[in-house]
């Protein structure tokens, strides 16, 4: 398998694939978010991700596969980052090189995540690419680090 990681923007069709992924079980029990129906997701993507000019989103593309997706987004007055990766796709330095390759398009710091404190890949990874620990914060029951890269 080609493992060349690149970026391109979304189209119509990745959807459906990010869809799947966000369905996926084990990406949902370490990421503690719920998968939402098939036309909520599509809703709030068409509407909240895609025709949002303040958000920024790349496809995350391993050779000619589709391997999930990277979004910034504006909440109050911090830029926060998010991504999902198939599950095939974990462990392999994916993730790394795809969030390096985004932080040199996305140049808004500081810039924020907040992973679920027990998804101890994600939060490796953001502080392999940078990120920096400064607390925790609440989502509903479950407790998530707050992570910041500042340059």
């Amino acid at each position: 398998m080609d493992d060349e990681v690149r970026l391109r923007d979304v189209v119509e069709a990745d959807l459906e694939v990010f869809l799947a992924q966000e369905h996926d079980p084990e990406a949902q029990r370490r990421s503690r978010f719920p998968a939402r129906p098939r036309e909520r997701f599509l809703t709030h993507w068409r509407t909240r991700i895609l025709d949002d000019p303040d958000a920024y989103v790349q496809a995350v593309m391993v050779g000619d596969d589709l391997a999930g997706n990277i979004v910034a987004w504006t909440e109050g007055e911090r830029r926060f980052i998010g991504y999902w990766f198939g599950r095939e796709f974990w462990g392999r330095g994916i993730g790394t090189r795809a969030l390096t390759l985004f932080l040199s398009q996305e140049k808004t710091r500081p810039l924020y995540a907040d992973p679920f404190h027990g998804n101890t890949a994600s939060v490796r990874l953001l502080e392999r690419v940078g990120f920096q620990r400064e607390g925790t914060v609440r989502h509903g029951e479950d407790e998530h680090v707050m992570l910041v890269l500042r340059d």
